[in-house]
């Protein structure tokens, strides 16, 4: 009897341990999860399809809640990744060929004549990477005799032999093939003094990421070829002052980005600024300060002419634009970005340009700007105490200028580009300042609601948009990348609630 009296005091037990954990991991599923005719889809990764090569998370991280008692805390096992320093190395590609003639051309943006085309026909183009460079023995640069051609500043040539030019692919302009459209028809006043460097610049790109990690994975493979350095600053709380995930550092530990991982600074900011709560503004312009001050004291090796460009993580560079900041001296600074407008995906195009202060050397960032990402921003920078200082130190005179146009793009600023899911996150997660702020107000959190603005291009307030729907075939629709990955980004490339999406239109 006593057997039995064990044997069933041992199954109660076992039947309470599996209630308390099934009660448990239903505690942290939420009632609209639960609800939800379809499955539950992560706030965070906002891709309906993700791309390949990413690592799925360590799991049990659904939505925007951790559990709490969770054996993986990504805080203890991130060490001290968020201090290590990083050195920065130069960059060995061969962007530049001579032609026999003596020219020197940009590979990307010159055309190149075969052996077998020697006749004058010309065609495809030369790789920016060093592996093609083995292979410029076999092709020869167009060349064409002009009297009028600049002699290149950087080559001396004898006297009497003729003066030859690079022929330039579509896109791309000047007497080294290396300026690109966006530079062409910009307001930069020193065109006509622009000379490629010996030695390529170092491009320093920092981001604050709250969870556009679809945007982000785009921005890496844009500009893997141009930037030698991301800083991503990520908080465990959020613009409102809550507490939240850290979603990027969670993937930078499963391997997510191992494919960029040389070229990663990882800075973390685990508290919110006083009097955040009550003025947003206060944390909005903290992100970009603690961002730039924290993570360029981690950077080693840093030259005062190395490049310091700084985006929301909405805001894509165009490789091309960071490229010619590398490659050649003669443009002036501080620096803004003319990028293409789109809301909740690029089949919604605004009119004009957003235009932001983005970038300028490591030099002026440090002594007019203060080493501070936010007043670089601002377009005071002659008021700055260092200005006139750093004009005379350096003998430049600063002057402000913007890479393209409101008509030739120099990247994206995709806004509000989630699902309906990560914009109903945006919105409980808005700082306190920007009013009004469409989260306080229950109606327009409704994901029935937001589906609706994201098919018709409506605002929060009621407002329908005066801009048709943009053409996926136009230039700068959306960086390559997610182009060439169109299945995965098919969300943001096409609106997903229109009446050809429904319909199965491609």
């Amino acid at each position: 009897m006593r057997r039995y009296r064990v044997f069933l005091l041992c199954t109660v037990g076992l039947c309470v341990i599996s209630f308390l954990h099934y009660y448990k991991a239903l505690h942290y599923v939420s009632l609209r999860e639960l609800t939800a005719p379809y499955p539950f889809k992560s706030f965070i990764l906002s891709t309906e399809d993700k791309p390949a090569n990413l690592v799925p998370t360590p799991p049990r991280r659904n939505g925007l809640l951790f559990p709490k008692d969770s054996l993986w805390d990504p805080v203890e096992a991130m060490g001290d990744l968020h201090k290590r320093p990083h050195q920065l190395q130069d960059d060995p590609t061969a962007y530049f060929a001579h032609t026999k003639a003596g020219a020197l051309c940009f590979r990307q943006g010159t055309e190149v004549a075969t052996p077998k085309e020697s006749t004058g026909k010309t065609g495809g183009a030369i790789g920016n990477s060093a592996a093609e460079s083995s292979r410029v023995g076999q092709r020869k640069l167009a060349e064409v005799q002009s009297s009028n051609a600049p002699k290149p500043k950087s080559r001396g040539r004898p006297p009497g032999k003729r003066l030859v030019k690079c022929v330039c692919r579509p896109g791309w302009h000047g007497p080294y093939c290396g300026v690109p459209t966006m530079v062409y028809h910009s307001n930069l006043p020193t065109k006509e003094r622009l000379t490629p460097r010996e030695v390529p610049r170092r491009i320093i790109n920092a981001i604050n990421i709250n969870h556009e990690f679809d945007l982000l994975h785009a921005r890496f493979h844009e500009l893997s070829q141009a930037v030698d350095l991301f800083i991503v600053c990520e908080s465990n709380f959020t613009a409102y002052g809550e507490r939240r995930p850290l979603g990027f550092l969670q993937r930078l530990l499963n391997g997510t980005y191992d494919y960029m991982r040389q070229k990663l600074l990882y800075v973390f900011l685990d508290h919110f600024p006083d009097g955040g709560r009550q003025d947003g503004w206060i944390a909005d312009d903290y992100l970009r300060t603690f961002l730039t001050r924290n993570g360029m004291s981690r950077v080693l090796g840093l030259r005062p002419d190395d490049v310091f460009v700084i985006n929301d993580a909405d805001e894509i560079p165009a490789r091309e634009g960071l490229l010619f900041l590398k490659l050649f001296d003669g443009w002036t600074e501080p620096f803004a970005l003319h990028m293409r407008k789109s809301l909740y995906g690029f089949f919604w195009k605004q009119f004009g340009s957003l235009e932001v202060i983005s970038g300028c050397t490591v030099g002026m960032l440090r002594d007019v700007y203060d080493c501070d990402g936010i007043k670089l921003r601002r377009r005071e920078y002659y008021t700055m105490p260092g200005f006139r200082k750093y004009e005379n130190d350096t003998g430049h005179i600063l002057v402000q200028w913007s890479l393209g146009s409101p008509i030739h793009f120099a990247g994206w600023h995709c806004s509000w580009c989630f699902t309906p899911e990560g914009i109903h996150f945006k919105l409980v997660a808005a700082q306190n300042g920007d009013f009004p702020r469409w989260g306080d107000y229950e109606d327009k959190r409704d994901l029935n609601y937001i589906r609706q603005l994201i098919r018709t291009g409506g605002w929060f307030d009621g407002s329908l948009p005066e801009y048709p729907p943009a053409d996926p075939k136009e230039h700068m629709y959306a960086p390559r990348y997610m182009l060439d990955h169109y299945k995965q980004y098919r969300y943001l490339l096409e609106n997903p609630y229109s009446q050809v999406s429904r319909t199965g239109g491609e």
